[in-house]
């Protein structure tokens, strides 16, 4: 049912709206916000969405439920000047390299500044530089241009689930970091980047490879071949302009610019996951076979397989084998283009554009190499890719279009669909079923898997046996699927798993957005490219084929796994380590160290950790008990542990802890 409200001296309808927020944009008034994301719980850290609610006063308009009734005014003087000084005070405080930042163009914090007409910052400036962490191949942190927004905090724990960056220290010291202040290739961070998409700022951006791969262009020894994703095809006219109900597909201006840029040949990375859709689909169907390892992930997704790693070993062996896209085409590109091109491999250099700040950590993975040569040389993302068109002084949007190159150009629409949320899970579908239901539409009949809800299910009957299909986007829910199977909840024969809201049209190195409309355009964009392909089962792919008749033999054969197949492996989510929590004041000292390996964190040793220095604190033991953290003990089916003086306490709890400090004081006493 319809309520009303007043806003700005107009009767406004609201319903379902959560918030003041939420009813007044709907009416086409932007209020200035840092912190507000629809898909993200309410927070009011930056207060720029101020109104004044008639009988209320002043209230931040994302966290006040609507009320019939209330009249809203969002734009008077004391409200703007309000508005001036929040910005003023964050601009004093804030690295202005604003022309060298790579969030530029797109800089919450700059747009604002202009919004509201600020052109003077009358507060002091106290910024004392911090060092960028660089740690990373996929992302760069710079705290130095931190607005404390927490965007990146809350999209990485109520998303993602992973929780590798959070809020640190208090006043002037307050600081957006990894835990223990360590960098983020010390922590558990899965390389998404969705928090550099969602950062409003510099802060947290993708870290970019542009001017390596100009120097590669510049090295007449070399011969550069590029492969594009399927969703930058989607994405990339909207950094130039063009943009249409459906998306713009600009995969043939995207060949003709990387020609004129230098590149000897361009591929599509579509080729690859047509190729993935043949191993895997044959995986699969011996998985049925044999009922081993059911339910059978993807692996398509290296943030995905990364959380994976670290939260779920014991999960690994349900993830597919194969490599993804990106890593069947490297690796087959490594192995037939020095002789195509007539070059010895050291001299082909292969770059892949990508939607994903992931990949740039997956190229890295030592199992997409051979000999010590890496199969990927360079990851440029969607946003890279639009830098180097606008520095190679490209009119993007009057390009005619080319054709990609044979044999790795050609694709069919199973591969192309791989850009967005069950698009894997609907290639696999076209493969296994296409024996049994051959002659149906293949373009229509599974466009039940699709949609964009974060986690969706399906049953299909291949065969007379009935499949159950799970298709999950975003990393926590894709933590509670697996707990629902290994609670025995939910059963399931087949689980397609995408980091990214929406999948890939949803990565973090696209375009930046934040209607969610985009993605949803940008998914249907490449539905009707796959409708205009004259083939759309992967299987029916000649070039693929050929590549098979020619180089590795049938699917799943020995040569297949060798070059289109990795091994998955349990990661700690922290380095080797110990990292001090608590400091002794006097030299002497009781050590006591806690585990935090993934199965510890699961059993408690977060809470356990709090515990000990609660008690610590209370007995006046400060000045001679040093509190570490370590990663890990290597007794993950025995946590949490505890290791107090050298004594080893297994399946500790806070009692036993306690009972074993005072013991040792008591010694020393």
């Amino acid at each position: 049912m319809e309520k009303q409200l007043t806003i700005n001296n107009k009767k406004i309808n609201f319903a379902e709206e959560k918030n003041l927020l939420e009813v007044i944009r709907k009416e086409n008034i932007e209020l200035p916000t840092f912190c507000y994301h629809s898909e993200l719980s309410a927070y009011g850290a930056c207060r720029l969405c101020m109104v004044e609610v008639e009988g209320k006063g002043i209230l931040p308009a994302c966290s006040t439920p609507p009320e019939s009734g209330m009249k809203i005014k969002t734009n008077n003087d004391q409200i703007r000047e309000m508005r001036k000084i929040i910005v003023e005070l964050l601009l004093a405080n804030h690295d202005k390299d604003c022309t060298t930042c790579h969030k530029s163009e797109t800089c919450q914090l700059q747009t604002l500044a202009r919004r509201l007409g600020v052109d003077t910052i009358r507060f002091k400036s106290i910024l004392k530089k911090e060092p960028r962490d660089l740690s990373t191949h996929a992302l760069v942190r710079d705290p130095n241009k931190c607005v404390l927004c927490g965007d990146c905090v809350r999209f990485c724990e109520e998303i993602q689930s992973v929780g590798a960056i959070d809020f640190a220290n208090r006043g002037p010291k307050a600081a957006v970091c990894p835990s223990f202040g360590k960098d983020l290739d010390d922590s558990e961070c899965v390389y998404c980047g969705q928090c550099a998409r969602v950062c409003p700022t510099g802060a947290i951006t993708p870290k970019s490879e542009v001017s390596l791969v100009w120097k590669a262009l510049g090295d007449p020894k070399k011969k550069v071949v590029a492969a594009i994703a399927p969703a930058v095809r989607a994405a990339i006219g909207e950094s130039f302009g063009l943009a249409g109900e459906n998306g713009t597909e600009a995969a043939g201006k995207i060949v003709t610019a990387l020609r004129s840029m230098g590149f000897n040949k361009v591929f599509d990375i579509s080729f690859g996951a047509d190729m993935t859709i043949v191993e895997e689909a044959n995986e699969f169907v011996e998985r049925l076979g044999n009922g081993k390892n059911i339910p059978q992930f993807t692996s398509c997704c290296p943030a995905w397989v990364k959380f994976a790693e670290e939260y779920y070993p014991d999960m690994l062996p349900n993830l597919s084998s194969c490599r993804s896209p990106q890593g069947m085409f490297g690796s087959i590109a490594k192995k037939i283009m020095p002789e195509m091109l007539e070059i010895p491999k050291e001299d082909l250099v292969v770059v892949t554009i990508m939607p994903c700040t992931a990949k740039k950590y997956e190229a890295r993975r030592p199992e997409l190499s051979r000999d010590g040569v890496a199969d990927i040389d360079y990851v440029l993302t969607t946003q890279e890719l639009s830098r180097m068109i606008e520095e190679s002084g490209l009119r993007f949007a009057d390009l005619d279009a080319s054709a990609f190159d044979m044999p790795m150009g050609f694709k069919t629409g199973g591969g192309v669909i791989f850009g967005s949320s069950g698009g894997v899970t609907e290639a696999v579908l076209r493969n296994v079923i296409s024996k049994t239901n051959d002659g149906i539409d293949e373009t229509e009949q599974f466009s039940f898997v699709r949609g964009e809800d974060g986690i969706r299910e399906a049953k299909v009957s291949v065969g007379g046996k009935e499949l159950r299909i799970a298709i999950v986007h975003g990393l926590k829910n894709a933590r509670r699927i697996v707990r629902h199977i290994k609670d025995g909840k939910s059963k399931y024969d087949f689980v397609e798993v995408m980091a990214c809201p929406g999948g890939c049209v949803g990565g973090a190195g696209q375009p930046v957005y934040k209607d969610l409309s985009v993605r949803k355009t940008r998914a249907k964009c490449l539905y009707e490219n796959d409708k205009t392909l004259e083939l759309h089962k992967p299987q029916d792919n000649p070039y693929v084929q050929k590549i098979y008749e020619q180089h590795l033999g049938n699917p799943g054969s020995h040569k297949a796994h060798d070059y289109l197949h990795s091994k998955f492996g349990s990661q700690k989510r922290f380095q080797e380590g110990h990292f001090t929590v608590y400091k002794p004041l006097k030299e002497k000292k009781l050590d006591i160290t806690v585990c935090f390996g993934t199965n510890c964190m699961h059993k408690g040793s977060q809470k356990l950790l709090k515990n000990i220095l609660d008690y610590v604190s209370d007995k006046d033991y400060k000045d001679n008990v040093e509190v570490d953290a370590s990663f890990c003990f290597e007794k993950c089916s025995k946590g949490p542990v505890v290791r107090i003086a050298g004594l080893t306490l297994e399946k500790c709890t806070a009692e036993a802890a306690c009972a074993a400090i005072e013991e040792e004081i008591r010694k020393r006493q």
